[in-house]
């Protein structure tokens, strides 16, 4: 591979400026090993895409990072805009240097280490590096369900504000935690919400402890219409054709019906973008196709490519890797790599 000497190198490149890629940042300044830091979007971007004012599941203690505690206005549970303020407040604390807006479009394994190109608004950019950090998350995009009529305008697989939603009907699809919590904030401002979810109740085991029984309670109340073991088969411009599930799981051919509704919100999951450990030439393992990595340096299958955070994982399914079960990543990756030096 041509050798351009004016390309900056440096040892370590971090991707992804979520909570842990800040945390390994940090960690690795203060080790002293010269790194570079690029982002897509804006930091904590999954977190700012988020509906506005929605709160962590996790106590504020376990959100901390890099040994600054968090704070919140109410000494409750933080909520999105609390934590990106937190954040901020790192990166400047810390003086990091996060080249956000900064797509990674391309890894090339090199003699030695890899070649990164980025693309930011003002153009392509070239870096060499010795090792990379992937810590690009597993919430890239929202999961769909692949049925007709899942692009017209009033069906949504994410939303901004419940308030649009004041005095309509709202068709809400899932029953995790991301469904659920839209179901009782879309009631609490005035909307008449239904709840189609493919299995026969709430699950304890898959949705938060702190919101189970409140939508518990509204569906035993009437305040919200539960449509157990059913999934959308079409979606039209009166709302939605629901059908019942097989014992597969799976849309039956009979027990069809029309559910009208102004809005649908389709919220059945996140899927990981795998495209940069692709490029890297990662494999994927387990049932998922999370990337195959050594669980006590982090370092995939590629010597020299590690993976930080929820990306370790494929998806939500298992519940496995939260912000506050990643910490331990970046303990394990920093000691990798200044093992290496």
């Amino acid at each position: 591979m041509y050798h351009d000497a004016t390309m900056q190198e440096t040892d370590v490149i971090i991707v992804g400026a979520g909570p842990i890629g800040i945390e390994l940042a940090v960690t690795l300044k203060r080790a002293g090993v010269d790194s570079l830091h690029f982002e897509a979007g804006q930091i904590g971007q999954t977190i700012f895409n988020w509906p506005r004012f929605t709160r962590f599941l996790s106590n504020p203690e376990t959100l901390a990072i890099a040994g600054v505690p968090t704070t919140s206005v109410g000494q409750d549970r933080l909520t999105g805009e609390e934590y990106l303020a937190y954040l901020r407040g790192v990166v400047r604390q810390f003086d990091l240097n996060i080249a956000t807006y900064h797509r990674v479009v391309d890894i090339a394994a090199d003699q030695g280490g890899f070649t990164v190109k980025t693309l930011s608004p003002r153009g392509e950019s070239d870096y060499r590096c010795r090792r990379i950090v992937l810590a690009v998350g597993d919430m890239a995009a929202n999961k769909r369900l692949g049925v007709p009529g899942e692009d017209l305008p009033h069906v949504r697989h994410w939303y901004t504000d419940p308030h649009e939603f004041f005095g309509k009907r709202v068709l809400i699809v899932g029953g995790r935690n991301t469904a659920v919590e839209a179901a009782l904030r879309c009631h609490r401002i005035g909307a008449e919400v239904t709840l189609s979810y493919r299995r026969a109740q709430i699950d304890p085991l898959l949705t938060s402890h702190k919101l189970g029984p409140l939508i518990e309670d509204l569906i035993s109340g009437g305040h919200v219409r539960f449509l157990p073991e059913t999934l959308p088969v079409a979606f039209t411009t009166a709302g939605a054709t629901l059908a019942a599930v097989d014992l597969s799981g799976r849309p039956a051919d009979l027990g069809r019906f029309e559910e009208d509704a102004d809005f649908v919100l389709v919220l059945v999951g996140f899927t990981a973008d795998t495209r940069l450990f692709d490029l890297a030439g990662v494999t994927f393992t387990g049932p998922e196709g999370s990337p195959t990595c050594n669980p006590e340096t982090m370092e995939t299958n590629i010597p020299g490519v590690y993976v930080a955070g929820t990306a370790a994982v494929a998806g939500q399914q298992g519940h496995s890797l939260f912000i506050e079960t990643s910490h331990a990543h970046v303990e394990k990756i920093a000691r990798a790599l200044q093992g290496d030096r």
